[in-house]
């Protein structure tokens, strides 16, 4: 008899980003931290990632969070970022949709009113702050990883686009920013493919003449993702909107704004003198949803000034699931794969 190989997923999304949360299916991982587990993942089965973002069980545009035990023991639990470009060390929307999975699931107990918790990710721990109402996660706020301004208002000659002007953050991955108007965009719904062509180009031109390295982490790869930001408005008293959309490479555009791309576009407005500690700008998307990213604070480190940042969404259960790996399908890979499935839960 063949070995039943499967997976256990919750499905969930914040701001229409789907993210996939791995809780069962997946044996213990070799690596003293989630940082050396993922880096495990990635170089030794990286089948993983592939088989729940490709045909005929996932699609390119949805993200995977792949629950691991944390090295710290003040953790609730670990995650794994996978993404079409990689695995990232950090990402928004997957924390929002983790840490609303690990409430959901049991894994931490729900509490109504504000609770406070950490996950652990590649990057390190992460405090998460969540609010309760009904027995109903209704926010997640997480810490944005620390973000500066690497390169401002440089420009490049793109084919089919001319001269494009651009800066560079790093919230997590190195992001280019583009003004969304400068290229005759208003960031709806209706260009989202245009858009996702557009960034293709820019970010395919950026990788091939230059890169880009972290003041502490070093060389961190090829720049993975793009931008675009549309006019920021001020609502309130501290308060500031932006239509925006992040494109990841190769080809995707993001439902939601993310929250390394709000985290990014708060170290251009610290870097251009536009906002101030305790301000809160909204990033809203091609499909209208929305973050709220809060400037907390900037300390210097180096020649750059590093801008402490929060993110709140809200995460949504889509499904619970088990998917049932077929390695005798012919769209079905399990290279890379095999040899870390197994009967294995956290929970």
């Amino acid at each position: 008899m063949k070995q039943k190989l499967t997976i256990q997923l919750m499905d969930t999304h914040a701001g229409g980003d789907v993210s996939r949360i791995v809780t069962g299916g997946i044996i213990p991982l070799p690596g003293d931290s989630v940082r050396a587990q993922m880096e495990y993942l990635r170089d030794q089965a990286d089948g993983l990632r592939k088989l729940l973002l490709e045909e005929p069980y996932g699609i390119p545009e949805m993200s995977v969070d792949l629950l691991v035990p944390p090295s710290d023991p003040s953790a609730a639990v670990g995650y794994i970022i996978m993404e079409v470009m990689g695995y990232p060390i950090y990402s928004g929307s997957n924390t929002i949709c983790t840490a609303t999975a690990v409430l959901e699931a049991g894994i931490v107990p729900k509490k109504e009113g504000k609770q406070s918790f950490l996950l652990e990710s590649p990057a390190g721990l992460v405090r998460i702050e969540a609010l309760v109402e009904n027995g109903v996660v209704e926010a997640i706020t997480c810490e944005g990883l620390p973000s500066y301004i690497h390169t401002h208002q440089a420009s490049i000659d793109v084919p089919s686009l001319g001269t494009v002007t651009y800066s560079v953050a790093y919230s997590g991955g190195f992001y280019a920013l583009v003004d969304a108007k400068s290229l005759g965009f208003d960031l709806t719904l209706d260009e989202e493919r245009e858009l996702a062509v557009a960034a293709h180009a820019i970010v395919e031109a950026i990788q091939a003449e230059r890169g880009f390295s972290h003041y502490t982490l070093g060389d961190v790869g090829p720049l993975p993702f793009l931008h675009f930001m549309g006019p920021v408005h001020q609502v309130a008293e501290g308060y500031y909107r932006s239509r925006s959309a992040t494109y990841v490479h190769p080809g995707v555009i993001c439902r939601s704004t993310t929250g390394t791309g709000t985290s990014a576009r708060l170290a251009l407005m610290n870097y251009e003198g536009l906002i101030r500690p305790g301000d809160k700008l909204e990033t809203i998307s091609l499909r209208e949803t929305g973050f709220i990213g809060e400037f907390s604070g900037v300390e210097q480190a180096g020649e750059y000034q590093v801008v402490k940042n929060n993110i709140t969404g809200k995460g949504y259960v889509l499904a619970r699931s088990d998917i049932a790996v077929n390695c005798d399908d012919s769209l079905v890979d399990c290279d890379g794969l095999r040899h870390v499935l197994g009967n294995y839960s956290l929970f």
